[in-house]
């Protein structure tokens, strides 16, 4: 749990992670680290709660993290249960969740801090892992804009193997996956991504990408800081200007990027500019 923890648990604001755990005892001390790093990083932290009760998290929570009754009664901790943050009628309204998140970004931002850091007990679809997973994927466009960091807590011990898979695949950061960031940018209108992208967050990097297909002129995609893309990651570049108006999506990249985007051909329907280009 320390190597997790140390990983996975202290995220930048963007992120959005999702943290598979065994116990318990995992799950306590996953939520007891990733509380005290938003405090420390002066962020407004939300916790959502589904097999535990709001009540009883703040229970075995408070004592374990210094200065949690201050920092509750400040309005830098919340606790919520996921019936009040992703429900309406008993089903779940993707909606709701975004306005939640907005209404805790305003929030924070009149109390001076930095962003919001988000946890959230995924077990709330273990009845429809598909369908969760597909929410998932949707809500990474909400991350572009880089005020939330999100970790998503996926219990082993209620979710199959398959279901794990495809919940880690749709989220940008895991354990023993390539990390992938990215951010929204405006002018021109596009994508700024760093990290890596292979097999691990590649449909991840998929649902990244599909918003800048509704997008109706030029967009760029910064990919100058990216470490590694492979060939099957790289091909997602060229489904996207394939799904846009002709000559209209452009790649800034390095060389070994752009050697990948030539070999696969994708170069013939995305315009590559190679770092330091005019």
């Amino acid at each position: 749990m320390v190597h997790v923890a140390g990983s996975v648990l202290d995220p930048d604001l963007g992120d959005h992670v999702c943290l598979p755990f065994e116990g318990e005892r995992e799950r306590m001390t996953a939520t007891q680290v990733f509380t005290m790093n938003g405090l420390r990083r002066r962020t407004k932290v939300v916790i959502v709660t589904h097999a535990d009760s709001p009540e009883r998290t703040r229970g075995w929570l408070a004592p374990l993290v210094p200065g949690f009754a201050d920092a509750e009664s400040a309005g830098q901790v919340e606790i919520l249960a996921c019936a009040d943050t992703h429900f309406t009628d008993g089903c779940l309204d993707p909606d709701r969740v975004l306005c939640g998140l907005a209404d805790a970004r305003d929030r924070a931002r009149r109390h001076g801090q930095h962003g919001v850091y988000a946890l959230v007990d995924a077990s709330w679809g273990v009845r429809d892992a598909p369908g969760q997973a597909a929410f998932e994927a949707a809500a990474n466009e909400l991350f572009g804009e880089r005020w939330l960091a999100a970790v998503c807590q996926y219990d082993r011990g209620l979710f199959p193997r398959e279901a794990i898979d495809r919940a880690t695949a749709v989220h940008p950061i895991a354990p023993e996956q390539a990390l992938l960031r990215f951010a929204r940018i405006s002018s021109p209108p596009g994508l700024r991504v760093w990290g890596d992208i292979d097999l691990t967050n590649r449909q991840a990097f998929a649902s990244v990408l599909a918003p800048l297909e509704k997008e109706p002129g030029e967009v760029v995609i910064d990919a100058s800081a990216l470490d590694f893309i492979d060939a099957g990651s790289a091909q997602l570049l060229t489904v996207t200007a394939m799904a846009r108006p002709a000559g209209s999506t452009v790649v800034v990249c390095g060389d070994a990027m752009a050697r990948v985007l030539r070999l696969i051909r994708a170069d013939e329907f995305v315009g590559v500019r190679r770092v330091g280009d005019a």
